[in-house]
């Protein structure tokens, strides 16, 4: 009994190291996970983008920023003289804090003992939020050791802060364009990417290859009534977020759901590509799994902010459409911007449309051929 139960798991494990797929999801996938995990999953991060309004322009002033930015967790991309500047900065999504310094900072410093510093931050990510908060003034406090001859003065920094856009840190402001993102790339790209890989399994998608009908208008036409039923997830993603987590809309609905119809042609597209080269439903979900639904989660800044990652990392997610597609809810949802603002995550949505269906039309050729 024990040789025969012996050549069964010798035929079995032959099988499998012969079977490429079987070794990638045995191995590669844990290795993937453990890298993505490992590298995402943190409570620190590192050159947080940020924006100084300094009234004062001192001395002591141009300390205080040495000092916030020298700790390496922040970076100051940006300079303005009012208000107005931070407001423009944070809508266009080039920074996630402001720092106000006050006018006559060093005169207040030395002879009132006191002075007034606010610290704004952009909590439509509200854990990322706080976190910012949490060492600005960690950072902000330290600064009298920084220098000799005021470590022993009293405290001399008050820090008031305040938070745009959330004001709360309602974490459904954060979630749900995260969610939006993710369904509407399961439901579309998944849904798409195994119905035509059980048509493949049939042989009907033969019969449709064989036809005079063009590869181009196959494609469309199995794309076009998952547009429509996505678009409808779509709609009730957004009004569930409205009225049952009292998640705002204060920009454009019509501008918000056309970039939705973009993105959703985008994981339409990347479902019939998957479908191309997948020659079975099992390995078309698998394939979509590993593909989008892991990305979308992990890389997209829908869980994990993308500033807290590596270099590496960072470049990926700029491939990722839910990087973009978030970005734009956040920004129509959330900061009441317009098309000045989103335009050019929309026109990277756009390109990837383009560039999708051009490698499946490809692909689609190469097949009837």
């Amino acid at each position: 009994m024990h040789r025969t139960f012996w050549a069964i798991a010798k035929k079995e494990m032959y099988h499998i190291l012969r079977d490429t797929r079987t070794l990638i999801i045995l191995f590669g996938m844990p290795i993937a996970l453990v890298i993505i995990f490992g590298y995402t999953i943190s409570n620190e991060f590192k050159n947080a983008s940020i924006s100084v309004i300094d009234q004062s322009r001192d001395d002591l002033s141009k300390s205080f920023i040495e000092h916030l930015t020298s700790s390496g967790h922040f970076r100051l991309v940006t300079t303005g003289k009012k208000v107005e500047d931070l407001e423009h900065a944070f809508k266009a999504g080039q920074i996630k804090m402001g720092v106000i310094i006050p006018p006559k900072f060093e005169t207040q410093y030395y002879r009132n003992n006191t002075v007034t510093v606010q610290i704004i931050t952009d909590a439509t990510e509200p854990n990322y939020a706080a976190t910012l908060n949490n060492y600005a003034i960690n950072i902000i406090s330290s600064f009298n050791k920084g220098d000799p001859a005021l470590s022993s003065a009293p405290y001399r920094i008050d820090i008031k802060t305040r938070m745009f856009y959330n004001p709360e840190l309602v974490g459904a402001y954060n979630f749900i364009p995260g969610v939006a993102a993710l369904i509407l790339m399961l439901v579309s790209a998944m849904m798409t990417s195994l119905t035509i890989a059980k048509e493949k399994e049939t042989g009907t998608m033969d019969l449709l290859l064989v036809s005079p009908v063009p590869p181009l208008i196959i494609i469309l036409g199995k794309v076009a009534p998952y547009i429509i039923l996505s678009f409808i997830d779509a709609l009730i993603v957004f009004a569930m977020g409205y009225y049952i987590f009292e998640v705002p809309i204060l920009g454009s609905l019509p501008l918000l759901l056309l970039m939705s119809l973009i993105y959703l042609m985008v994981a339409l597209s990347l479902g019939v590509l998957i479908s191309t080269v997948a020659d079975t439903q099992q390995t078309a979900m698998m394939a979509s799994m590993f593909a989008l639904l892991l990305p979308t989660m992990l890389l997209s800044g829908f869980i994990f902010p993308i500033a807290s990652m590596p270099t590496l990392l960072q470049v990926i997610s700029r491939i990722i459409p839910a990087t973009y597609f978030i970005d734009i809810e956040k920004a129509i949802m959330l900061k009441g911007a317009g098309w000045e603002v989103i335009q050019q995550s929309a026109i990277v949505m756009v390109v990837m449309v383009i560039v999708l269906l051009l490698i499946t039309w490809k692909n689609f050729k190469i097949i009837h051929k």
